[in-house]
């Protein structure tokens, strides 16, 4: 793995970078998107569906070691040769992260000074270090976070800085156990105690990995809180290496996030909008003008519709005029509602692949933006629309 930074605003810490992955075909450019997967493949995508997606913005899938604690072991997976050879998927690069924020979510009161606690699929599972580094050397992911004791905002001082220095802890476990590991990303956290993070980044940043998971975000901490945290953990971490975080999914927190200088996002947030049967429909022009056009849709909140509204049941129109998705050149609002209505897996399907091109999309813009020097316009503009948005919605209830 290789990165670099081509472009820093100086105003702020968003800015452009290049990362190649050995088994991408082509350079990807950040902030960028990690598409969420179930054991590998997206939630509802199938692997011939994939190259619909934009490339090679698409080509970066996030995967949880601990989906695959129920079904194939480890050692099958690393007899067919990593999961690269078992999905079929040798163009497209894997980062292992533990937690997936759907199904592994961290549990911190089960953990202990052996191992990090997970709510999962099989139960509560204590996941050692050895043992997660086993499952990382089977899997032969391209990038790979070590493993944190994440705790939610409300935990206490002596429980933040417990969690502190078990993670630094397991991070020199997880280099020890694997030392011929390509690309580890060492985690920070810290909780909501700004100290606790910073030390936490100083400790991180003296080892040797390729790049830092920023953890603990997602957990019960204030939308207002997230900047300081942020800014407090990016000043101390060198320039040249990709930092990414989970939990922070909404078109704003990503903003957020890429304000304080995040390279790498996780997208659940998709998952959930797809699930819930909502379409992503917000504008990607940083005009106000835009932003107004798409509050006059039925159950918008100018971000996303939801086609399991009546209102839809004959309206022949793609999700998105402009959309060059698959969904949208080929389907109506009408159908997709039919098809949720009835119950149909397409449903889950033609919507994920609409809001996975569309949030893609969103970062498309937002390097652009960076590159422009217009990213704190397009920012302020997107969330200027919002706040008038809920302004309205206030006045008329």
């Amino acid at each position: 793995m290789k990165f670099a930074v081509k472009k820093a605003l100086s105003s702020g810490g968003a800015r452009v970078g290049v990362l190649e992955v050995g088994s991408c075909p082509a350079p990807i450019e950040t902030p960028a998107l990690l598409l969420a997967t179930r054991k590998g493949l997206p939630h509802f995508i199938s692997p011939d569906l994939l190259p619909s997606l934009p490339s090679p913005d698409s080509n970066l899938l996030q995967v949880s070691p601990l989906h695959f604690l129920e079904g194939l072991s480890t050692t099958t997976i690393s007899k067919i040769g990593g999961l690269h050879q078992m999905l079929g998927l040798q163009q497209h690069g894997i980062a292992a992260v533990p937690r997936d924020s759907i199904q592994c979510l961290p549990e911190s009161k089960a953990a202990t000074k052996l191992g990090a606690s997970f709510e999962t699929p099989c139960g509560r599972l204590l996941i050692k270090p050895k043992d997660y580094v086993e499952m990382i050397s089977c899997m032969q992911p391209n990038i790979w976070a070590s493993l944190a004791d994440e705790v939610p905002a409300w935990v206490s001082e002596k429980r933040n800085k417990t969690s502190v220095d078990r993670t630094l802890r397991w991070l020199d476990d997880c280099i020890s156990l694997y030392p011929a590991a390509g690309s580890i990303f060492g985690a920070i956290v810290g909780g909501t105690n700004l100290e606790e993070r910073k030390r936490c980044a100083e400790e991180v940043a003296k080892r040797n990995v390729s790049g830092y998971w920023i953890g603990g975000f997602g957990l019960g901490e204030g939308i207002d809180e997230r900047p300081a945290l942020l800014r407090a953990v990016i000043d101390i971490l060198p320039d040249e290496k990709p930092r990414l975080t989970c939990g922070l999914g909404l078109p704003e927190e990503i903003l957020q996030g890429i304000a304080a200088g995040i390279d790498l996002f996780d997208s659940t947030y998709i998952y959930s909008l797809t699930v819930g049967g909502f379409a992503l429909t917000f504008s990607l022009d940083n005009s106000r003008e835009q932003h107004s056009l798409q509050s006059d849709q039925i159950g918008s909140d100018l971000t996303k519709i939801n086609l399991r509204a009546t209102a839809y049941r004959k309206d022949m129109s793609p999700i998105l005029e402009n959309c060059t998705c698959y969904t949208c050149k080929n389907h109506t609002k009408a159908y997709i509602n039919h098809l949720l209505n009835v119950h149909e897996m397409l449903a889950q399907i033609l919507l994920e692949i609409h809001n996975t091109h569309h949030f893609l999309r969103f970062f498309h813009v937002i390097r652009t933006a960076i590159r422009d020097g217009s990213f704190e316009e397009f920012r302020q503009a997107f969330l200027e629309s919002r706040r008038e948005h809920f302004k309205g919605e206030a006045i008329s209830t």
